[in-house]
């Protein structure tokens, strides 16, 4: 692949979340991105193959990609997910459709990441792509991320992805399930045992970034506490009903 090529197509097929179909597409290959937080991890975009981003939220059919995750709202209402749309997402979308990025096989995928810290589902759930997939495509990178709403259905990316939880309740349910946790928190809340900020976070004093920490890559991080983070944006006023709930 021409190493200027800065993305690459690791997916196409059913959804592993409802049968419907999407896409799957590496960028940053080449040119990371310039999210300080993230740092230089190549992001994955898990998208539907045959409506835009836009479109799909629209319609609710990113359940496909995106499963019970209830920052998704309902057809493009009540959305308190931080991920824009309209920008990151439907760029990649449309420059795939442009044929800008090649089809590939997770294999020579794995030979390109080879070195690299990888983001799995950087707009997406990557339960939405098949496990196999995944675990075929981190085989030589120095590091990955992940989170994964569907850890109550389950326990397939435990070792991959952290369990994404919006609340103290479902960070029990999921560490007594063996998972690592990702807690999105409400202002005034105070941290759980064995749970540390995000050492990328504004409030940890943004130390470092995703990609030089690597601490949510699932059971198989060297990092065994759980991580958590204050909410932003939309997210914060899902959050702030959950610590009350």
């Amino acid at each position: 692949m021409s190493t200027k090529v800065n993305g690459f197509v690791f997916y196409r097929g059913p959804s592993m979340l409802d049968g419907s179909p999407i896409i799957a597409i590496a960028t940053g290959t080449a040119k990371g991105s310039r999210n300080a937080k993230t740092g230089g991890e190549v992001q994955t975009w898990i998208l539907r193959d045959d409506l835009s981003p836009v479109d799909a939220v629209k319609v609710g059919a990113d359940v496909s990609i995106c499963g019970d995750c209830k920052h998704r709202g309902m057809n493009g209402t009540a959305r308190s997910c931080y991920v824009t749309v309209f920008q990151a997402p439907l760029v990649v979308w449309k420059a795939a459709k442009r044929g800008l990025y090649p089809d590939v096989s997770p294999e020579a995928g794995a030979a390109i990441l080879s070195g690299k810290v990888l983001r799995l589902g950087s707009y997406g759930d990557p339960a939405a792509v098949p496990v196999h997939v995944w675990r075929a495509l981190v085989a030589h990178v120095e590091g990955h991320t992940g989170y994964t709403h569907q850890w109550r259905t389950s326990d397939a990316l435990r070792d991959l992805c952290m369990a994404s939880c919006d609340s103290a309740f479902e960070q029990e349910l999921a560490t007594a399930q063996g998972w690592r946790t990702f807690r999105v928190m409400a202002q005034g809340e105070a941290l759980l045992p064995r749970e540390i900020s995000c050492p990328a976070s504004k409030e940890a004093g943004a130390k470092t970034s995703c990609s030089a920490c690597k601490a949510c890559g699932g059971t198989s991080a060297k990092a065994k506490v759980n991580i958590a983070i204050l909410a932003h944006g939309a997210a914060s006023k899902v959050n702030a009903f959950n610590a009350r709930a």
